[in-house]
């Protein structure tokens, strides 16, 4: 059978496939298969929120202590986005690290059922930076992946669309916290053993997923691909040297900054209304998380809409600077104020992430899986807030008080969001991009043959002689 065969996880670099030129018909089957995988890792941040405070009142564990489910969680991903899963990214392509990253969530959902049955923390911590090794891998590649699959102008829309499913996720997870580990059960050990079913149902999904991608024809998109194309739309920034990428660099610092924030005020959301609305036990307050991630995962369909009428860094210029106003009462208002504020805070924070990602991409060429680590590396910050936000609550024994931890690293990241609009090094590349008509008029003019390219790419495909990828590849070092 033909789809037994040309399943080859390698490929070089230095030849391009076409994939930069992949036209919105093409790109449709590689970037709904990719956006199952956000959907997946949206699901699996809303169930950790839910844990955390589950953990809290089953384990008797502190505020503080419980965040070390954020910290395994996130502190993973810089070792899987600097480390294992770029080097395979750079070396093999986006396909193997898809593989690699789906089999780690699965091993590591497997090792948590034991640990979550003998009520294990230590245990539960080690399972989810295995957890956390694999969802980085998936976002080291899936990220950048829809990000440049398909025409470069739609790049913020097709990521923040694909990054909607994500939100969907992170709706679906409290829900089923709220109705399957809280209630009907007065045991809380028994609701423990709830969750080990869906940490099981996980792995074998995962499992099952990673054979769907080994035998998927998909695009592989090749630096010589990156290249290309930040050279046709006059934006590369590729012909300096990578320690002179400076709006990457800026862009990594603003992710961590911000997806800190976000995970600090997520993983905190259930405490805040628990403690400052009246008469909300748990149960109650993992469903208010539920409509929260709702807002969220509307904020970015609301976004993607945006972006088709408007450039998408004034969307991001809104966006940023209103979790910014709206996360500021929060720290003194109580009730269904403060939880008013934080749900307008979940909506603006919604298209941020993927907006960094598309926006510190551009120009990168032939350094895009490299500096894609990086940016994803930046979600670090998961690991770093949220713990600072539980020691400020438990220090002061309120954790609305502790919402101005957030709000200073918004502030910080919106540092970026201000160079991207009025700093004409920032700005200038990001509108080259926006114009481009590559992938939407005269696709693959470019191209010489007809053929089936490489990584399964069905089309044309540029032939180069060894010799002639070699002279290139030097005139752009």
């Amino acid at each position: 059978m033909k789809i037994f065969k040309k399943n080859s996880l390698k490929i070089s670099d230095n030849k391009r496939t076409r994939a930069a030129e992949l036209t919105l018909r093409e790109s449709i089957y590689p970037i709904c298969l990719v956006t199952i995988l956000f959907f997946l890792w949206g699901f699996s941040y809303g169930l950790l929120d839910t844990l955390n405070k589950h953990f809290q009142v089953t384990l008797n564990i502190t505020r503080s202590r419980s965040s070390g489910l954020q910290a395994a969680y996130f502190g993973a991903y810089p070792l899987a986005s600097l480390g294992h899963a770029n080097w395979i990214l750079r070396h093999y392509g986006y396909k193997p690290v898809f593989i690699w990253g789906l089999c780690l969530y699965g091993v590591g959902s497997l090792i948590a059922w034991p640990c979550i049955l003998h009520r294990s923390f230590g245990g539960f911590c080690a399972a989810i930076f295995i957890i956390g090794n694999g969802l980085g891998s998936l976002e080291t590649a899936a990220n950048p992946y829809i990000t440049v699959c398909g025409p470069p102008r739609y790049s913020e829309l097709r990521i923040n669309l694909s990054q909607a499913f994500n939100g969907i996720g992170t709706v679906v997870a409290p829900v089923l916290g709220s109705y399957v580990f809280f209630k009907h059960t007065v045991d809380d050990v028994a609701s423990l053993k709830n969750v080990q079913w869906v940490y099981l149902a996980i792995a074998c999904f995962v499992f099952l997923l990673a054979v769907v991608f080994y035998f998927s024809p998909i695009p592989e998109i090749t630096d010589a691909d990156m290249a290309f194309q930040a050279e046709e739309t006059h934006a590369g920034t590729d012909v300096q040297p990578f320690k002179k990428q400076y709006r990457l660099f800026h862009a990594t610092f603003a992710q961590f900054c911000y997806t800190g924030a976000q995970v600090a005020i997520a993983g905190a959301f259930i405490n805040y209304v628990s403690e400052t609305r009246g008469d909300t036990d748990d149960p109650l307050a993992a469903q208010f998380l539920a409509g929260a991630q709702g807002t969220f995962a509307m904020g970015r369909f609301v976004g993607v809409i945006l972006m088709k009428f408007i450039r998408p860094r004034y969307v991001f210029l809104l966006y940023m600077t209103m979790c910014i106003v709206f996360i500021s009462p929060s720290i003194t208002q109580r009730g269904n104020t403060g939880m008013a504020m934080l749900y307008l805070t979940l909506f603006f924070e919604s298209i941020i992430f993927p907006t960094i990602v598309a926006l510190g991409m551009r120009g990168l060429g032939k350094y895009t899986k490299r500096g894609s680590g990086l940016i994803v590396g930046g979600v670090a910050g998961g690991a770093v807030v949220p713990p600072i936000l539980f020691a400020v609550a438990d220090l002061r024994d309120s954790t609305a008080t502790a919402m101005a931890v957030p709000l200073a690293f918004f502030i910080a990241a919106w540092s970026y969001t201000l160079c991207v609009n009025f700093v004409p090094a920032y700005r200038d590349v990001a509108d080259k991009f926006t114009t481009t008509e590559v992938g939407i008029t005269n696709a693959h003019a470019h191209d010489e043959e007809t053929g089936v390219g490489a990584g399964g790419v069905v089309g044309k495909e540029v032939k180069e002689s060894p010799a002639e990828t070699e002279h290139i590849d030097i005139e752009k070092s």
